[in-house]
């Protein structure tokens, strides 16, 4: 009988792709999966500049067209990554070979965001390091089929189903007066397969793998959110603005990002993947958990350019830069992350929700919302533990 770590180590001398164990002890990211979600890093940070600089130009509901379109991808390309890694990371030279394919395309596709996000329609870089990524994924789905006997008709689905899609994407191109309706009917299909493929017979993801690294996504986008905020403020500092007006924004985004921080990793949410339809709610509804956490950077960078006469945009609509993406972000937190032990805490996502959608009438949005959530947190503490 082997353990789980010969099995593994056999695989790498044999250069096989076995199906790793869900139930392994002490599985934790890779050291190559950490350096595959600092490659995103960048892609995070084009999407976010082009939203902030869409609103602050009084071209918000362009701006987040395309802001949603590019997250779409950046989002996909990353979670197929990681549940496959979950499922198949044999940590060999093929493999390792095949990631650093998916990371070029990565960085050809980051290269396009900036372009994509000013003419709202794709171009080569975002289609073609796309297509990239996704046909490394099909070849190393292909070499699973061949590797797992168990799991071959479920790799199979997996590598027609991504082909076909990519073959789709790039024939878009040619029809860039349908790209709208195109892109929201191949994005269905993308959204399609797993669903599709694990219906065969489910990989054997591991819960808590797939937990920590959906957290240290997260995390990325958390620190985009307050690296853009840093450069917006420091641009206005050295343009001779007065402090003064600045801290309230300053503090104010430290308290938002803090207390993201805190009510998304306030619990391991490992426990609640318990099948694949949870599985899929749960992995698919954390696009709107990283796009609103991402896309706070880009409000806050508004506000400053707003609290600085740099942004010929109101105070209102500043604020709303801010507010809409946290109370998102909130209320997917409310929806995917509901468990037993929240029931005396339960509506308080929603009734904060409200309340942070309120606060750009003030005029002083940032630091009101900095408060509502440093209080939300401070009363489900206090009544969490009485």
């Amino acid at each position: 009988m082997h353990t789980p770590e010969q099995t593994i180590l056999g695989a790498r001398l044999h250069r096989r792709m076995v199906a790793r164990s869900p139930h392994e002890p002490h599985r934790t990211a890779t050291p190559l999966e950490l350096l595959f979600d600092l490659v995103f890093v960048g892609a995070v940070a084009q999407a976010a500049e082009g939203l902030h600089h869409a609103i602050a130009n009084g071209h918000a509901l362009e701006g987040l067209g395309g802001y949603a379109m590019v997250f779409f991808a950046i989002w996909w390309a990353w979670m197929n990554f990681s549940w496959f890694a979950s499922a198949y990371d044999s940590d060999d030279v093929p493999y390792r070979l095949a990631v650093f394919v998916q990371i070029a395309g990565a960085l050809i596709f980051a290269s396009g965001v900036a372009a994509m996000l000013e003419s709202r329609t794709p171009n080569r870089a975002i289609i073609g390091g796309y297509v990239v990524m996704r046909f490394a994924l099909v070849a190393q789905w292909l070499r699973a089929a061949a590797s797992d006997p168990d799991h071959r008709a479920t790799a199979l689905r997996y590598a027609i189903g991504v082909a076909l899609v990519q073959v789709a994407w790039v024939s878009m191109m040619r029809v860039p007066e349908w790209w709208i309706p195109g892109f929201l009917i191949l994005a269905a299909c993308e959204l399609a397969v797993p669903a599709w493929a694990e219906r065969a017979r489910m990989t054997t993801w591991h819960p808590h793998h797939i937990a920590e690294r959906y957290g240290l996504f997260t995390l990325i986008v958390l620190g985009e959110s307050i690296v853009s905020a840093t450069m917006a403020m420091r641009a206005a500092l050295s343009s001779g603005q007065e402090l003064a007006a600045l801290v309230p924004i300053a503090v104010g985004g430290l308290l938002i990002a803090f207390v993201m921080w805190w009510v998304y990793f306030d619990w391991p949410p490992d426990d609640l993947l318990t099948s694949l339809s949870k599985a899929l709610v749960w992995g698919y509804g954390h696009y709107f958990v990283f796009a609103s956490a991402a896309a706070v950077g880009a409000g806050l960078a508004v506000a400053v350019g707003q609290s600085t006469h740099e942004a010929s945009i109101s105070s209102v609509t500043a604020g709303y830069a801010v507010a809409w993406p946290v109370a998102i972000f909130l209320m997917s937190l409310w929806f995917l992350h509901d468990r037993p032990e929240y029931r005396r805490t339960r509506a308080f996502g929603p009734a904060v929700a409200i309340l942070v959608l309120l606060t750009p009438l003030s005029g002083q949005a940032v630091p009101l919302i900095g408060a509502l959530l440093s209080l939300m947190v401070a009363v489900k503490f206090v009544v969490m533990r009485a």
